[in-house]
């Protein structure tokens, strides 16, 4: 921790004067000449609060990129922090007067060198300034890539998590460090928390669905961050999207039907053919994972030339990674509503998988009810299949 450097100041009072005589002033709100106060007793003299830079420490080297500011000072209120590289150039950040924190507002350069000075601007009674230089370590050559699953400027569904991916396992004891540069704003406003998916994966979902045409930013600030066994974050990331208008897909396999809900009303109940008790549908809920207009159901490889089928399939929309879909079977039309005969596939006829298909987007969330099999999480985003309070333990903060 860097000493105290106290600078004393001369401090000059101007004085107001009354009278004609030069050499016989009279102090503002005091008696004519003397130098006192009101009450006849003499003026204290300004005395300097005590500032110093306590982190990075004095001259220190090799410092982490990421690395915040942090001082102290009898008077938070009115102490300012600048940052300055060797070239003079002011660093850009966030001053927390209540936890005394300069925070850059991107890691700073790689072998640079910074200084700090930190000013106890007089008020009152109190002033003082305090400065301090350090040195960031070098570029190291283990950097972990941080990539974001979506982009600027994507509408996505109110069920859609934020997924941060790394290129490497991100050890569970500097996790909550890494959690902390992870900001999200919504507007509108809504509560929200990062779960921890596996070690390479953290997702974040808000409390309940999110609010119809939100406005969601987030930033990821994990350049020089340390990651663990020498590692550190190799860049900073921003993503700014949207939510569209609200979606919300349930079946019931006791009805054999599926609503679709559009803000909060019923737009349209499809009949639909579930998984066969040999392959029953998951239970749980889901997202709209990805969307394929026409593809191909392959499971020769999978399941062997006996069990194995490969079959074209129109409008399909993935719900889960190990094969469930919304799909259109027009094969299975003359039962949909009241028999399930799919691989555990949700099956609608051709008509509805194209009305529903030209209505959904990536993030909608689907709940399945009623079926035989419970949807293990992890296979898709089933952010939604925790409660809320189940989610919250797998953040690290």
């Amino acid at each position: 921790m860097a000493a105290a450097a106290l600078v004393a100041a001369s401090v000059l009072v101007a004085a107001g004067c009354s009278g004609d005589k030069a050499d016989s002033p009279s102090w503002q709100g005091g008696g004519a000449g003397d130098g006192q106060g009101a009450s006849g007793s003499p003026s204290p003299q300004p005395t300097l609060a005590t500032v110093a830079v306590t982190s990075p420490a004095a001259d220190a080297k090799d410092v982490v990129a990421s690395t915040e500011i942090k001082y102290d000072t009898e008077d938070a209120a009115n102490t300012s922090v600048e940052v300055k590289d060797a070239d003079g150039a002011e660093v850009k950040g966030t001053l927390d007067k209540d936890e005394r924190v300069f925070r850059p507002a991107k890691a700073l350069g790689w072998g640079k060198t910074y200084t700090v000075t930190v000013n106890g601007t007089p008020s009152g009674d109190k002033g003082g300034t305090a400065s301090s230089a350090f040195t960031v370590m070098k570029k190291p050559s283990k950097l972990v890539r941080v990539t974001s699953f979506l982009g600027d400027g994507q509408t996505v569904g109110v069920g859609m998590p934020l997924i941060v991916r790394f290129g490497r396992s991100v050890p569970a004891k500097y996790r909550d460090d890494v959690q902390r540069r992870m900001t999200v704003t919504a507007t509108p406003v809504q509560e929200g928390i990062w779960h921890w998916v596996s070690p390479t994966e953290v997702h974040y979902r808000p409390k309940t669905y999110w609010k119809a045409y939100s406005k969601i930013f987030y930033k990821v600030q994990l350049a020089g961050v340390p990651m663990g066994d020498g590692w550190y974050g190799r860049s900073d990331m921003t993503v700014d999207l949207k939510t569209g208008r609200s979606m919300v897909l349930t079946v019931s396999n006791k009805s054999k039907k599926m609503t679709v809900k559009q803000d909060g009303k019923v737009i349209k109940t499809i009949p639909v053919s579930l998984g066969k008790a040999s392959t029953p549908s998951s239970s749980g809920t889901m997202v709209i994972i990805d969307k394929q207009a026409h593809t191909v159901f392959d499971t020769m490889d999978e399941l062997g030339p006996e069990k194995g089928y490969r079959t074209k399939i129109d409008y399909a929309q993935r719900i889960t990674w190990s094969g469930q879909f919304i799909h259109a079977a027009p094969w299975s039309e003359g039962v949909q509503g009241r028999t399930n005969v799919s691989h555990g596939c949700v099956n609608v006829s051709m008509a509805m998988g194209k009305w529903l298909f030209g209505r959904t987007m990536i993030g909608d969330p689907i709940t399945v009810s009623g079926t035989g099999d419970k949807l293990k999480n992890g296979n898709g985003w089933t952010d939604w299949n925790l409660s809320w309070d189940e989610y919250k333990k797998g953040s690290a903060i």
